[in-house]
């Protein structure tokens, strides 16, 4: 079989379509509340976590951090928690986010807690992904407008 442009032009619109139904079913296939899942790094890329579901909870920890001072990431300890039990852990591996629950009205994940290590503090938590694709975690005090929002990129 030879294979003339206009052949050739062909096979690669009816792979392009099988491809594109291939990635439309698989993308469908994840539920919903599952898309939150996966490996994201934040926009200053010095940040890496991993996204998890446990017993209908979603959790984070973090897989990687950047570190300016030339020290191995298994040398950062959570040197500020308020409990001196918890002071000794190692920053790497650390769960940060923790009880996020499903609210598929809004298609966000809302009621979940955020640990900041630099400063020792649980914060409130909600998360959502907008529609480029984007994570958007939020941190706040009681109030979502006292708060700050970090976003994520999903990496492979």
């Amino acid at each position: 079989m030879t294979f003339t442009p206009a052949k050739t032009f062909k096979f690669f619109i009816i792979s392009l379509g099988a491809l594109l139904a291939t990635t439309k079913v698989f993308a469908q296939s994840v539920p919903a509340r599952e898309q939150i899942c996966g490996k994201w790094e934040n926009e200053d890329k010095s940040l890496r976590i991993q996204i998890f579901m446990q017993n209908n909870d979603f959790l984070a920890k973090i897989i990687w951090f950047s570190d300016t001072e030339g020290k191995p990431m298994s040398y950062w300890k959570d040197k500020r928690n308020p409990d001196p039990a918890l002071r000794n852990r190692t920053i790497l591996g650390m769960n940060i986010l923790s009880g996020l629950k499903y609210d598929a009205k809004k298609n966000t994940w809302e009621d979940g807690k955020v640990y900041d290590s630099r400063h020792g503090k649980t914060w409130n938590a909600s998360a959502k992904i907008t529609p480029k694709g984007l994570l958007k975690v939020r941190g706040y005090w009681h109030f979502k407008w006292i708060g700050k929002t970090i976003t994520f990129h999903r990496i492979p």
